[in-house]
């Protein structure tokens, strides 16, 4: 007959081999059985391709939120100018019809051939394109304030029919071929200027795209001609519109309240 020490020590389960030996394969330590040996990808396990996709969706194209790469239908050309630069800049990939940087940022774009009449209101997101394609489509009217803040802007590929936004002025070279006109070089035109009073004495003047210009009051001041010293008093400001709006409101309620009494 067993002692109650035996029979407790007869009722424990056998040791398992591995016990003694922890993490020693791979799924103990929740990898796939394939990593041990790096053959083919496992459950849980990505490929190289799948990073680079996953990389490129977060920094790139899955995270763009613009409205002008997608404009016009289709993607960029290969033997465009708006490729070959994208192509010969380290970092940049295209995406529709735009070439952008690892943030997401427009470096290039290429409307070419979308039968646009003009560049359409979401243009403005793509002013910090360096190059742009708009050849090939049916543009009307002045394009001098549609480059409004395009500074960056160095090529400008334009139907052969449209004149460059600013002229001559505006850039180093003007080239006209047979279907297209190119603007290249965008000028300063803060450096060009003969008038030293073109901006007031407290301002600067700062290029705002191809032809255009502004000027910006220097710190501590602003107004008419940067004129007035001093912040702007937001705090007085709202004060101001907020009484005056509460005025309003109580002289809008006491005329209700008596008609609704008279009647």
């Amino acid at each position: 007959m067993k002692t109650s020490a035996e029979l407790r020590e007869q009722e424990k389960p056998p040791a398992s081999p591995r016990a003694t030996r922890p993490g020693r394969l791979g799924h103990t330590r929740g990898r796939g059985p394939d990593a041990l040996r790096g053959g083919a990808a496992g459950p849980g396990r990505v490929r190289t391709g799948e990073l680079r996709e996953r990389k490129m969706a977060h920094h790139g194209p899955g995270r763009l939120t613009t409205l002008i790469c997608t404009q016009c239908p289709g993607s960029v050309q290969n033997l465009s100018k708006v490729a070959l630069y994208c192509k010969t800049t380290r970092e940049l990939m295209l995406h529709a019809r735009c070439c952008l940087n690892q943030k997401g940022t427009i470096l290039g774009l290429d409307l070419q051939n979308c039968s646009l009449e003009d560049p359409g209101p979401n243009f403005h997101q793509a002013h910090t394109t360096v190059i742009i394609d708009l050849q090939a489509n049916p543009l009307k009217g002045d394009l001098a304030n549609t480059f409004h803040g395009f500074t960056q802007l160095q090529t400008l590929i334009l139907p052969q029919d449209v004149s460059c936004p600013g002229g001559i002025n505006a850039w180093n070279t003007i080239t006209s071929y047979i279907d297209n006109q190119i603007c290249q070089g965008q000028k300063n035109l803060c450096n060009n200027t003969g008038d030293p009073e073109m901006c007031p004495e407290n301002g600067s003047c700062v290029p705002d795209g191809p032809g255009l210009l502004q000027c910006v009051c220097a710190d501590g001041f602003h107004g008419y001609k940067c004129m007035r010293q001093g912040s702007f008093s937001l705090l007085m400001f709202f004060g101001i519109l907020g009484s005056t709006t509460l005025s309003i409101s109580i002289l809008l309620w006491g005329t209700q309240r008596r008609k609704a009494k008279t009647s």
